[in-house]
């Protein structure tokens, strides 16, 4: 009743490979695009954009790069946190080299950047694999922390050792600095994440994605077929790290302005982006938003319960998110290893048959 696909067929081979197949499915996701387009921004206030939507949107691009290594190629990284800090200062520098160019360039930019980097420190894994892997992107991470905090042209010798966004425009709008307005700032992230969602989804669903999970699935047996694991996993890791190269710039740029590496970009933040694509579903661009939502969420709805309404301590109710954070993740290891997005499929093979029985 509430959800149905009989009488959606296909008559060509372009109308059952587009990206949404589903009727019902393309009109869920235009639906949700113009509420994100045309009546958020009308509503949009600074509390509501810096303490949910603007977190929402970079994670979730960073969490959709690195679903696309770990998900869908099988390479384990715990190194993101790094290479957002890579996206970051890229985008500094470009910010301050060139002022007159548009940040849609100075964004892109960096997650090309990102994306050569991240190629670099992924060669290992044509040697390497699992917990070993695993290693070498965790050096990657700390690595890249002491770099940007070492070397004085990173921060173009400031003082402090931190980074500041300048402010900039686009289109005459403020989109970074103190005086951007939230709505400026929230549709600037949007149209990236709108962006990566888009390029991810038809990346995935392709030629490219089947080598990835090929590679995923049986490397060996993925070789013998034709499948070339340089290739398959060079990619992964460019694509991967061009994202995360985004939504760190977006990160530094839009959303916090000033940046410390070591407390901005640590290792907390690589942790951070591998729950969201463990909670929300490995191998899926929807696990990846959820992932994102739920642990942007959760703080703020401890918060108000917590503190606001029970009147617990704040150091009571962060342990109390560390606690619930923990346990997600091994129940969904144990009992549901594709998370959320796992869930939401099977609540739509129940709507499919609702009311009648399974």
């Amino acid at each position: 009743m509430f959800y149905r696909e009989a009488g959606d067929f296909k008559l060509s081979y372009v109308e059952d490979s587009q990206t949404f197949p589903i009727r019902f499915d393309r009109y869920r996701y235009f639906a949700v695009l113009a509420v994100a387009y045309g009546v958020i921004p009308f509503f949009v206030n600074d509390y509501w954009a810096n303490a949910i939507l603007l977190p929402f949107l970079i994670y979730a691009i960073a969490a959709i790069g690195l679903n696309i290594l770990v998900g869908y190629c099988g390479q384990v990284s715990l190194g993101t946190g790094g290479f957002m800090a890579v996206g970051a200062y890229a985008c500094y520098k470009l910010m301050t080299a060139f002022p007159d160019v548009s940040m849609f360039i100075h964004v892109l930019l960096a997650g090309g950047i990102t994306a050569l980097i991240c190629v670099l420190f992924g060669l290992p894994s044509l040697r390497i694999k699992g917990f070993y892997l695993a290693v070498a992107t965790l050096a990657a991470q700390f690595f890249l922390v002491w770099l940007f905090n070492r070397v004085p042209w990173f921060y173009n010798y400031s003082a402090s050792g931190q980074i500041n966004a300048p402010e900039r425009e686009v289109f005459g709008i403020i989109v970074t600095g103190p005086n951007a307005p939230a709505w400026a700032t929230y549709m600037f992230c949007l149209i990236f994440v709108t962006f990566c969602a888009v390029v991810a989804r038809n990346l995935t669903r392709g030629t490219q994605g089947r080598t990835w999970m090929a590679i995923r699935d049986m490397d060996i047996a993925a070789e013998i077929i034709g499948v070339s694991p340089l290739k398959a996993k060079m990619t992964a890791f460019a694509v991967s790290g061009f994202f995360v190269g985004i939504s760190g710039a977006l990160f530094f740029s839009v959303y916090l302005g000033a940046v410390e590496v070591g407390e901005a970009f640590g290792i907390n933040k690589s942790f951070l982006v591998l729950f969201m694509v463990i909670i929300g579903g490995l191998g899926s661009i929807f696990g990846s938003f959820a992932g994102a939502a739920f642990l942007v969420l959760l703080p703020v709805v401890l918060k108000v319960v917590g503190v606001d309404m029970l009147g617990w301590p704040t150091d009571i109710v962060a342990h109390f998110q560390l606690v619930i954070v923990g346990a997600l993740i091994v129940t969904f290891l144990i009992l549901e290893p594709h998370g959320l997005a796992q869930l939401w499929r099977v609540a739509k093979e129940k709507l499919r048959l609702w009311p009648f029985p399974h």
